[in-house]
């Protein structure tokens, strides 16, 4: 019995260290790269050994740019999927918890078919939406500008239907206590359901900070100024934009740099992080 288990968790670790090496061994090559200059690349090989020009690499395509590809400096790329992934975490979030607070607190006509309406949208595909959602920004002028990129993205079923999972599991009696304290339903909400909510929040807004970070389709179709180019689009216009090779040293140096903003935001809310998403579990 002893033996078995000693074989199983060596089994168990050999396939977790399979699967780190597995989602490691991209990033290492992409930090290796982004250290070798172009002619490396040139040559048909793939450095695994650190080069010598990765201070000349990061200060070229922070401060200077790839106006080869039509794109405009790398700070302010980064700075716009910035806003973009802010704007949609915090607008995500902040209408679940209104949706969810109305629909479990609230008695009014059609709640729950509201309610499921909107748990549908789950089984919509984005490009199913994708058309009418372009056709509406473009009347309202949003195209080219920071409303258009994040409002479309802010609606989210997920979100209203965790938070509601999560409000329902909170005892009646703390509402009850709230209304004989003269508490009403915002100063509920403010006071005992923002705070019981943390984790729940914290771990939402790492995943949909994410997302925001990640969109490329939905960019690519309302942003024709540069100005509004987000980091994944300019990634993608160094890539194939121009007639020449791409230049991988610098693809992969500002792949690195993109890389930082999601890795920073998990780094310091992965306690909160953990705690949601196991909380969401239970």
């Amino acid at each position: 019995m002893v033996e078995n288990d000693r074989w199983s968790r060596m089994l168990a670790h050999a396939i977790l260290i399979l699967g780190v090496a597995l989602v490691i061994f991209p990033v290492y090559v992409a930090i290796i790269a982004s250290t070798h200059d172009g002619q490396t690349f040139l040559s048909g090989t793939l450095p695994l050994l650190p080069g010598t020009q990765a201070w000349q690499n990061y200060t070229t395509v922070i401060f200077e740019g790839r106006s080869r590809a039509g794109t405009p400096p790398i700070a302010q790329m980064l700075w716009n999927s910035f806003i973009m992934a802010m704007t949609i975490a915090l607008g995500k979030i902040a209408i679940s918890l209104l949706s969810a607070f109305a629909i479990v607190y609230f008695r009014f006509p059609f709640r729950m078919f509201f309610f499921w309406i909107i748990f549908m949208t789950l089984m919509l595909p984005v490009e199913v939406r994708i058309v009418p959602t372009f056709q509406v920004v473009a009347d309202l002028g949003m195209l080219n500008s920071f409303a258009g990129l994040s409002i479309p993205l802010i609606a989210s079923a997920t979100a209203t239907f965790l938070f509601r999972q999560f409000f329902m599991t909170i005892p009646e009696e703390m509402l009850e206590a709230a209304r004989m304290d003269g508490a009403g339903p915002l100063k509920f909400f403010r006071d005992i359901l923002l705070p019981l909510s943390i984790t729940n929040i914290a771990a939402l807004f790492v995943i949909m900070f994410i997302y925001g970070w990640n969109q490329y389709l939905w960019p690519l179709l309302i942003t024709t100024d540069p100005g509004y180019y987000t980091i994944v689009m300019g990634i993608q216009r160094m890539v194939t934009g121009g007639d020449s090779e791409p230049l991988w040293h610098l693809v992969m140096a500002t792949v690195v740099i993109a890389a930082l903003p999601p890795i920073l935001v998990i780094l310091f809310m992965q306690r909160l992080f953990v705690k949601g998403l196991t909380e969401t579990e239970k």
